[in-house]
């Protein structure tokens, strides 16, 4: 099947640039990124399960969405995508239960699906997608984790959740249950919109107000060097990883 050209109807067209870092405390890096610019497919995945475990988790989201060819009706794609998480999922609670420990192996994954003039998102999980769109920035995921239940009840502030004890408690991953839900939301995309897809170590050191300031400036290779160069400055106590994508 051929891949089309990520140009489309629209004169829409599309660019990016991803780095993955292990940070400064962690000695294995359990994210992992996917960028098929050509088909208009990014992903990041953070995997948990500790160290070789948390590595499976993220890299067989990554390897199993980096096979697809695009070139679908747009309905198929995301069936696609479903698919292939859903496929995933079993695979890594069946190596959980075949396991002699018992642990979740798993990983949250942020999926972004240019497509025409549609941006079509993808998430469980703490990875969160971002979009910069005339200099202001808005977050287009929202967090499936215990703090973001408590800020949705009034418990806490979101200034607190962040520092919150249980900020690191997630409430949906690919692995953690055998029914893996995904929410899922599609926005029409305008040039020279700019996204960035991340793990959660990324807004644990720096804030949404620096993360727009940022990526208003340079190139989307210069905007995501930034981003983890930040990061590692100020601790990188987790592994962080961003794929900044500019809308052209």
């Amino acid at each position: 099947m051929a891949t089309p050209t990520p140009k489309n109807a629209a004169n829409l067209s599309w660019s990016s640039f991803g780095i993955t870092n292990v940070g400064r405390v962690r000695r294995h890096n359990e994210d992992s990124l996917l960028e098929r610019p050509d088909i208009g497919l990014w992903a990041v995945a953070d995997g948990m399960g500790g160290h070789a475990a948390g590595d499976v988790a993220s890299q067989m989201i990554v390897s199993s969405l980096g096979q697809l060819n695009g070139g679908e009706a747009l309905t198929r794609y995301i069936d696609e995508i479903d698919d292939r998480l859903g496929e995933v999922n079993q695979q890594l609670i069946k190596k959980a239960n075949e396991s002699t420990r018992r642990v979740t192996i798993g990983s949250t994954v942020v999926i972004m699906l240019a497509y025409d003039r549609y941006c079509v998102y993808i998430w469980a999980g703490d990875s969160r997608l971002y979009r910069l769109r005339d200099r202001q920035l808005r977050q287009m995921t929202t967090d499936h984790s215990q703090v973001e239940l408590y800020v949705e009840k009034g418990l806490i502030t979101r200034e607190q959740a962040s520092t919150h004890p249980h900020s690191h408690m997630i409430t949906r991953a690919v692995g953690a249950t055998d029914d893996l839900f995904l929410d899922m939301d599609i926005q029409e995309m305008a040039q020279e919109d700019r996204y960035v897809l991340c793990s959660d170590g990324l807004p644990r050191h720096v804030t949404d107000f620096e993360i727009e300031d940022i990526l208003s400036e340079g190139t989307s290779e210069e905007s995501c060097q930034t981003l983890i160069d930040l990061t590692l400055e100020r601790g990188a106590g987790d592994n962080v990883t961003a794929i900044v994508v500019d809308i052209k």
